[in-house]
């Protein structure tokens, strides 16, 4: 997980008119908070934090009037239209602590015969320490036969890495041609049928 120091400047202003001055000024407005310390208002330079957002679960470095403090990503909005940052939310870690974040699941291969992959979970919850989380966990389903199916428990994780789903939860599995052909013709009739009724003229009076 790589760690990234960028530069923070304090807030004095808030609001709705505010938050946008920032923006112009190609900043991104933020808070900071964790460890029962107050709320810190800062704002982070735009590009930077784009950039080091592409990692996922990424470890912030700010440089504060009061010296250096390590930071997670906690929450992100981005403009639903543009997908610009709007605010960041950052709790602070320490080095050391353990934390509980969500991770992603990378499935590589092709399966055997065909097979068609269901990635039940996208992303799975786990704990690991604050320095040492992975961006993503990778399975590999390579030549796999359908049917196969890989449990929570079952997941390769780092050393460290302790996973925070039932151990029985079903993470990803291959289903066979077949199966993924029937579930398309059972859903079209219902649609067909739909489409017919909306068709049909009305009855006369």
């Amino acid at each position: 997980m790589p760690e990234i120091r960028i530069s923070a400047e304090p807030r004095t202003e808030f609001g709705k008119g505010a938050a946008r001055r920032t923006r112009r000024a190609n900043r991104v407005p933020a808070v900071v908070y964790g460890h029962g310390t107050a709320p810190l208002h800062v704002s982070l330079p735009e590009h930077e934090l784009m950039l080091a957002l592409k990692h996922a679960n990424v470890l912030l470095e700010l440089d504060l009037e009061k010296g250096r403090e390590l930071t997670l990503p906690k929450s992100v909005q981005r403009d639903p239209v543009r997908l610009t940052l709007e605010h960041v939310d950052l709790v602070i870690v320490k080095r050391g602590e353990r934390v509980i974040v969500e991770i992603a699941v990378v499935v590589t291969g092709s399966p055997a015969s065909g097979g068609v992959i269901d990635l039940a979970h996208p992303t799975v919850t786990v704990e690991a320490s604050a320095t040492a989380i992975p961006e993503s966990i990778t399975v590999d389903l390579d030549r796999a036969e359908p049917g196969t199916a890989l449990q929570a428990s079952e997941l390769p994780l780092p050393e460290g890495v302790v996973m925070m789903l039932e151990p029985e939860t079903l993470v990803v599995h291959v289903l066979s041609p077949q199966v993924e052909a029937v579930a398309e013709v059972e859903a079209a009739p219902e649609g067909e049928a739909a489409a017919d009724e909306a068709a049909a003229p009305a009855d006369e009076a």
